[in-house]
């Protein structure tokens, strides 16, 4: 079974990555295609309201596989038996043997018979809340169109890695769904903003706190009345972005035109012509800092690096209390117990460039590059990346134990800097962006079929 989905599909990959333009030629000679919505409502695969917090996961990508076998032994419900499979082999199997695959097919098809995952009799929008700190961002759980990635108007703003795209094809390919959600912003919108609250404000079907201590609560919208106005609200919207889920967003649009270029009778209105995703009004969003640490000098004393700071940045000493940047241009160094405010002196950075004006383009060039020789950022082994939902505490705590010789704390990207780039065409130096709360996986499912 396996091996007939691979071969299949690898080759449709192939054909839909060298000839994109055959399968443009799909979606545009035919005429229910180009009156296709942006978004759609679809019949969500969900898990019973009393299995809910036993179900849903943190997403596949945001820990290894011990780390889900431990948070799912004991809990044969636990979303992971299907997006991380290889936790039910031994320790240490090959999380891309074809068994991995076929054991995420055959867990998906369990849970379903089991009545551990039910699908909803009619289509409809779903809206997902998430409240971290006291802050609560409201999206639109919806199935994206395809073509619209396909022909750009869901823009990226990240690179993606074939191997990884591949990886979670198969996945997507042999289950025949979109098991988990990629994470979309829009530009804001009064109407859908007040169908939030009007929503909002009734019995949700899921409300529970995670183990991370983030509140997760999911309303169904099953009014066919305001389904038809969220369908009507989305279609006047240019462009959807992709804030998070670049490699699960690549896969699930490149898996749906596959089916497509594959269909002598595709006519543009089937399921899989469309991928779920999580939509929220763009000001819902905070993006949090991604913060750097490196391993040496480059040869350089403390007092040799800094004065070779100096050139271009004012450089304050701020002593032995953690220092936050506080505005754009504004970084925070620390070294040898202190910490320093580096502040970009005019001239280094170009405001009217949505790449040059970014902090993350400012100490690449200046700090890492110019000062350390770090050129790679995805691939230098000097370097690593902390996600600002660590603290500042755990850069000190790196430098302290010798592990690393300084750490840069960056001041983080704002949604409208994500947007003009996406919108400019332009693509983020690597680790710019960090999203939390993260979605939880198993809230709802979407089959392509």
């Amino acid at each position: 079974m396996y091996f007939i989905c691979i071969y299949r599909s690898y080759l449709l990959f192939l054909l839909c990555r060298l000839q994109n333009k055959i399968s443009t030629t799909i979606y545009t000679l035919n005429p229910i295609a180009d009156i296709m919505a942006k978004v759609k409502p679809f019949k969500g695969v969900r898990p019973p309201r009393e299995l809910v917090e036993e179900v849903a996961s943190r997403p596949y990508d945001v820990l290894n596989s011990e780390e889900a076998r431990i948070e799912a032994e004991g809990n044969d419900k636990s979303l992971y038996h299907i997006i991380k499979p290889e936790i039910d082999f031994e320790p240490g199997f090959d999380e891309h043997h074809p068994a991995v695959y076929d054991k995420a097919v055959e867990n998906f098809k369990k849970f379903q018979d089991m009545g551990w995952l039910v699908q909803d009799p009619k289509e409809n929008y779903y809206i997902y809340a998430q409240t971290m700190d006291g802050r609560t961002q409201y999206g639109f759980v919806v199935a994206a169109w395809v073509r619209d990635y396909m022909e750009g108007r869901i823009k990226k703003h990240e690179l993606t890695r074939r191997d990884k795209e591949e990886d979670r094809m198969k996945h997507v390919r042999c289950n025949n769904a979109n098991i988990e959600p990629v994470f979309f912003a829009f530009p804001d919108n009064e109407r859908l903003e007040e169908i939030i609250r009007t929503v909002t404000s009734g019995k949700p079907e899921y409300d529970f706190v995670a183990p991370d201590g983030f509140g997760h609560t999911l309303w169904v919208i099953d009014d066919e009345k305001m389904i038809e106005e969220i369908t009507g609200e989305f279609d006047k919207i240019p462009s959807l972005y992709i804030a998070d889920g670049h490699h699960r967003s690549a896969a699930a649009a490149l898996v749906g035109n596959e089916k497509a270029t594959n269909n002598p009778d595709h006519r543009g209105d089937e399921e899989y012509n469309y991928f779920m995703a999580v939509a929220f009004p763009a000001s819902h969003l905070k993006i949090i800092d991604y913060n750097r640490v490196v391993r040496d000098l480059n040869g350089l004393t403390p007092e040799e690096f800094l004065e070779k700071i100096s050139q271009n940045f004012i450089v304050e000493d701020k002593g032995t209390d953690i220092y936050h940047p506080n505005a754009l241009h504004n970084f925070s160094l620390y070294m040898g117990g202190h910490w320093y405010s580096l502040t970009a002196k005019p001239g280094t950075y170009n405001d009217q460039d949505p790449i040059g004006v970014l902090d993350v383009t400012v100490s690449s060039d200046l700090i890492l590059r110019d000062i350390l020789g770090i050129t790679d950022l995805r691939s230098d082994k000097r370097i690593d990346f902390v996600g600002g939902i660590r603290g500042l505490e755990e850069l000190k705590r790196r430098v302290d134990n010798g592990e690393m010789a300084m750490a840069l704390a960056l001041y983080p990207v704002t949604m409208q800097q994500l947007i003009d780039i996406a919108d400019t065409g332009n693509i983020m130096p690597p680790k710019t962006t960090w999203f939390e709360p993260k979605l939880r996986s198993g809230l709802v499912i979407h089959k392509l079929d």
